[in-house]
């Protein structure tokens, strides 16, 4: 027996139960907006503490598993935590908390229409990213994997504008037609090689298929998780961007792109193996795709004005140092991508809560027009600054961490495509952030101060602070990332 008097078992079955009872609580409350948001509100923080109960068995050296169906010989819905899992999983549920209480102060901030369906497809997308952080097997994955897809289309549409559902069309297209294009047949053709679909430390693979066999599957595993937004499949996040803020938050920090570099990263380690891909040579040409991402993506941002494109394009290059630490195939790659998921998460939501305050307190969307905003708006612009910091990389913010581990193994392997990459894409990342900066805290202020609704600013403030301290204080993402890899 472990906490709230349950085992282990009971705890990974109400990691899926809060959320799914959330979203019930939060349809029935419909008509009471102040119990409505406390359901939201009630069912993360119950969240978050079954989490960190299962984080405390996993750091003891357990792997809670639960069996939930047999759906045909073979095919079986089951759970089974490993330490990348653990990490993804702690990740959203502790961002669920904080980004719950920014749409509160966002969507009553904007008088958003349908806000008991945004909550409660918001609640469905975090039961849909437990399943697959904790998958035991392929088929598990790919279930929540699309269910992640399908219960996020609704909050991506949600103004129901025709901008709006055009970029639901390009979202829905994009995941689901790589899945099912790509994905599916890599689940199936890996079950046929090798026998089972399981999740095992080292892979699945080892010698049965030949290294250009195992690098058209890696193709098939990266492009079909679209949700990665490697390029040339990346355009659907862009689009995206229509949705209100917080929908921009999940997609970029909570569950969505993380959960493509997730699948991606788990692929390689659970499946492929990292040896076996080392030995290979298999996943070489995916550090070529990677580093023309981070950089291509990072030049396009350079050149954006609307401030949540430039987000968005800093994303699609930021998840590829990701890829590309799982392409360089090491420990340490590994561990650094690891890390960067983490940091990422916590960085890039502060920035996507920074531009959203801005909409809501004085409508500003573009980087011209944020002139002296920094002086009006400091508490904003103090967590956006610190956000900036982490994504180029700079201490003492979160991003140095993963990136540094990136670039140690990058060089490590002599692998100069890889350093190149990641030195030029650190450049342009200075140079798409810091005018940001400049402009909103070197340039005269016209206006009074004013910030957003106290929500808003209570929840960018606290991921603010924490991009900080998981610089400071890594042990437990640390200590994840070195038990995924054996250290």
């Amino acid at each position: 027996m472990t906490a709230f008097g349950l085992a282990d078992p009971q705890l990974l079955a109400l990691s899926l139960a809060l959320p799914a009872l959330a979203t019930l609580a939060i349809a029935l409350l419909g008509r009471w907006p102040n119990f409505r948001e406390a359901a939201t509100l009630v069912g993360a923080v119950l969240l978050f503490g079954t989490v960190m109960a299962l984080l405390a068995r996993v750091l003891a050296g357990e792997r809670p598993e639960l069996h939930l169906a047999s759906v045909a010989p073979g095919l079986e819905l089951a759970l089974r935590i490993d330490p990348l899992g653990m990490l993804f999983a702690a990740v959203a549920s502790t961002l669920w908390i904080v980004n719950s209480l920014y749409s509160i102060g966002y969507m009553r901030g904007n008088d958003e229409p349908r806000q008991t369906p945004f909550y409660a497809c918001f609640a469905i997308a975090i039961f849909a990213t437990m399943g697959l952080a904790f998958s035991g097997n392929l088929f598990t994955l790919f279930v929540f994997y699309e269910l992640l897809s399908l219960s996020t289309y609704p909050l991506v549409t949600h103004k129901r504008s025709p901008t709006a559902m055009r970029a639901g069309r390009v979202y829905l297209l994009t995941l689901i037609g790589a899945s099912m294009v790509l994905l599916l047949p890599a689940i199936v053709w890996t079950g046929m090689v090798a026998g089972t679909l399981d999740f095992r430390a080292g892979g699945i693979l080892g010698d049965k298929l030949g290294p250009g066999a195992l690098a058209v599957l890696l193709a098939m595993f990266v492009f079909g998780a679209a949700k990665a937004a490697v390029m040339p499949l990346h355009r659907w996040l862009p689009a995206a961007m229509v949705a209100p803020t917080p929908v921009s938050a999940l997609l970029h920090a909570v569950a969505v792109v993380k959960a493509g570099v997730f699948t991606v990263l788990k692929v390689v380690v659970s499946v492929f193996g990292i040896e076996t891909l080392a030995e290979s040579g298999a996943s070489q040409w995916l550090v070529y795709v990677a580093g023309f991402t981070i950089v291509a993506a990072s030049i396009v941002a350079l050149r954006a004005d609307d401030l949540k494109r430039r987000l968005a394009y800093s994303t699609v290059g930021q998840l590829s140092y990701v890829v590309l630490a799982a392409a360089l195939a090491s420990p340490v790659a590994v561990l650094g991508a690891a890390l960067h998921i983490a940091a990422h998460a916590v960085s890039k939501i502060t920035l996507f809560f920074g531009a959203g305050a801005l909409y809501t307190a004085e409508h500003v969307t573009k980087v011209s027009e944020m002139d002296g905003i920094g002086r009006r708006m400091p508490w904003t612009m103090g967590a956006f600054a610190i956000g900036a910091l982490s994504m180029i990389g700079l201490p003492p913010a979160a991003g140095f961490l993963g990136k540094w581990f990136i670039l140690d193994a990058a060089t490590g392997a002599t692998d100069w495509v890889a350093v190149a990459a990641i030195a030029l894409s650190t450049v342009l990342n200075a140079a798409y952030f810091l005018p940001i900066l400049t402009r909103a805290f070197l340039r005269p202020a016209n206006g009074p101060r004013r910030e957003a609704p106290l929500p808003m600013v209570i929840a960018l403030t606290a991921t603010a602070i924490g991009t900080v301290l998981l610089f400071l204080l890594p042990g437990v993402p640390y200590r994840l990332a070195s038990m995924i890899v054996g250290g």
